[in-house]
């Protein structure tokens, strides 16, 4: 005899489990799995009707309250409604009430949540298949780009420290780059990496075997500090737009998100930051500092076949699913072109330059109103492992993101 069963339905945009039977240690591993697919779908709210739910053994209750965490952390929850007194004094006892927002029908919930919720100036628009809700700050005006350094050299590998561009943090409030930290040449030069400036967190992952990302966070506060860099570019200025986003039946690469971008912002040139929930990674990062005494033997481009797989990690199969995806970049509309002093900063062949930080599996934060908070949590709560170029056919299931115009 089945004692536990559960449907899953739409409660408006909510997502409501409803529950009959006992949740106890036969049937608490369906539950956890039941919200681990919800919340990796990209739901951060949960509506579980309690109705007919008679019996919560401590199994039960762990499930929940391990959810409950998670999703508190990245702004969602799990709603409960119609619970039964008995199961009621179970989370009593377990002094588990104010973890919970609670309601006596399912109907008392939806009007609380969603007058909670409500956004009057939020569109919605569907988007070659990509469901996108966004602010505009009509009085927000376009910041410039900015190079730092030179790429010219990076290919036959001739810097040297003269190459080397010294960046004050409150100058930079987001960019990429071969950059790292230090104050004597000698100390960071073995020690440039991938890089990239998220609303004045500084991150560089070192070309060296066994590598790992170092970081500064509030680097602006710093007045000590300066960053390095053989070359990159840097942006500053106030969000445009803040958006969400979700596939609406698929994952989404990054090649159409950025065109869903450029159907929302008319500027040609946009700075992006981005907060997402990987589902394949295509990307790459360089292994070895490209500095004049480590310059190929064999006289030839780094980028040649011959000492391209020595230089350049560029995995042939996509990588890091459902982790946490931080990343910042440039990108430009099709047609469009950037100055001739500034062209070399998009890659041959793309339309963008994103650096990207892969951070831990977890859920993150949907509210748009909360999107330098959530940055930061995710900085300060989850450890990150790498930081790469993020390729257009990597893909991701929701997230967030933030759109500084930039003008020509």
């Amino acid at each position: 005899m089945n004692m536990f069963e559960y449907t899953i339905t739409n409660e408006g945009s909510l997502k409501c489990i409803t529950a009959k039977g006992r949740i106890d240690s036969l049937s608490s591993s369906d539950i956890q799995r039941v919200f681990d697919e919800l919340i990796l779908s990209g739901e951060r709210t949960l509506l579980f009707d309690m109705a007919s739910v008679h019996y919560v053994s401590s199994a039960g209750i762990r499930v929940f309250i391990s959810t409950q965490k998670s999703l508190k952390k990245a702004g969602g929850e799990i709603i409960l409604s119609g619970i039964t007194d008995p199961v009621f004094e179970i989370f009593k006892m377990s002094g588990l009430v104010a973890l919970f927002r609670m309601a006596a029908g399912r109907e008392e919930i939806l009007a609380l949540f969603h007058k909670d919720a409500g956004e009057r100036d939020i569109i919605s628009r569907e988007i070659d298949g990509i469901i996108v809700e966004y602010r505009e700050n009509k009085e927000i005006i376009s910041s410039p780009l900015f190079v730092a350094g030179k790429q010219d050299k990076t290919a036959d590998s001739l810097f040297t420290e003269e190459d080397v561009a010294v960046i004050e943090p409150k100058d930079m409030r987001f960019g990429c780059g071969l950059a790292t930290l230090g104050d004597s040449y000698n100390e960071y030069r073995s020690l440039f990496g991938e890089s990239m400036v998220v609303n004045n967190t500084f991150f560089f992952y070192p070309a060296v075997k066994h590598s790992c990302v170092d970081f500064l966070i509030d680097a602006h506060k710093n007045p000590d500090v300066t960053y390095k860099f053989f070359h990159g570019f840097g942006f500053n200025g106030d969000y445009r737009y803040v958006l969400s986003f979700q596939g609406k039946n698929a994952p989404v690469d990054l090649s159409s998100l950025i065109r869903s971008f450029f159907a929302i912002s008319r500027a040609d040139i946009i700075g992006i930051c981005m907060i997402a929930e990987s589902k394949g990674l295509w990307g790459m990062h360089i292994k070895k500092v490209p500095v004049v005494d480590q310059k190929p033997a064999n006289s030839k481009s780094i980028f040649d076949s011959d000492n391209f797989s020595d230089w350049i990690d560029y995995p042939l199969e996509p990588s890091y699913i459902n982790n946490i995806v931080v990343a910042t970049g440039i990108a430009v509309r099709e047609g469009a072109c950037l100055s001739a002093e500034k062209e070399f900063l998009i890659p041959e062949g793309s339309s963008f330059h994103i650096h990207g930080g892969i951070f831990d599996k977890a859920p993150i934060g949907n509210n748009r109103a909360d999107f330098d908070k959530e940055l930061m949590r995710i900085f300060n709560e989850h450890q990150i492992n790498k930081i790469q170029h993020i390729l257009g056919s990597s893909k991701f299931s929701a997230g967030m993101a933030a759109i500084i115009e930039i003008g020509i």
